[in-house]
């Protein structure tokens, strides 16, 4: 039964990181609600193989969050965005934002159960990228995969896959190299405000 379980947590854990880089490359509305919904699968996987989640990582809380919303709502996930970052006036440490109505955002805090929702809003103000009326998601969803990767295979996860490799070759790169393997998801723009721009450009697309 336990090596069942390993196995099924072997696939979610696969199947996370081919939607992760799917995402990565060519971002969608398909490939968050699909990612969120992997991220939400691995965890109840790996509870029952392991008796380990990520409820711990914080980032973990903001996309469950998410996650709970459009599952309940699927027609919301229409309105988030991503945007290339070489079609705006800024700089960042990621190719995409993934942009998604404040309004949104909150409403997943309202539906946080009432035992845990200030110390999980909390989190969550402090995890996302806040910017007027919108919320940059990527960097959260970015960092998850990293403390994903890192419980994953201290735990003995083995994974087999062509995207799978990929990620762990560049946190390799980055391990010898000396680089942090997080983002800050901080923007920084020279053509005015931040907040306005990306303000702009989700209503020039919604």
């Amino acid at each position: 039964m336990i090596a069942d379980s390993m196995t099924t947590c072997k696939f979610a854990g696969e199947r996370f990181f081919r939607l992760y880089h799917r995402h990565c490359v060519s971002p969608d509305d398909d490939t968050l609600f699909s990612l969120l919904d992997a991220i939400h699968s691995l965890n109840d996987k790996l509870q029952k193989a392991t008796s380990d989640n990520f409820f711990e990582c914080h980032e973990f809380i903001a996309l469950k969050a998410l996650r709970n919303l459009f599952h309940h709502g699927a027609e919301l996930i229409n309105e988030v965005r991503p945007i290339s970052v070489a079609s705006l006036p800024i700089s960042t440490d990621l190719m995409f934002l993934c942009l998604v109505p404040r309004s949104l955002v909150l409403q997943s805090i309202e539906r946080l159960d009432k035992k845990r929702r200030v110390q999980d809003e909390a989190i969550i103000r402090s995890t996302l990228k806040w910017y007027g009326n919108v919320v940059n998601i990527n960097p959260c969803l970015f960092n998850f995969a990293v403390h994903a990767f890192e419980k994953l295979r201290a735990i003995g996860f083995k994974f087999e896959g062509d995207e799978y490799a990929e990620f762990e070759h560049s946190y390799q790169f980055e391990e010898e190299g000396g680089h942090s393997h997080f983002v800050t998801g901080d923007i920084s723009c020279l053509a005015g405000n931040v907040e306005e721009v990306l303000s702009v450009a989700f209503a020039d697309i919604t």
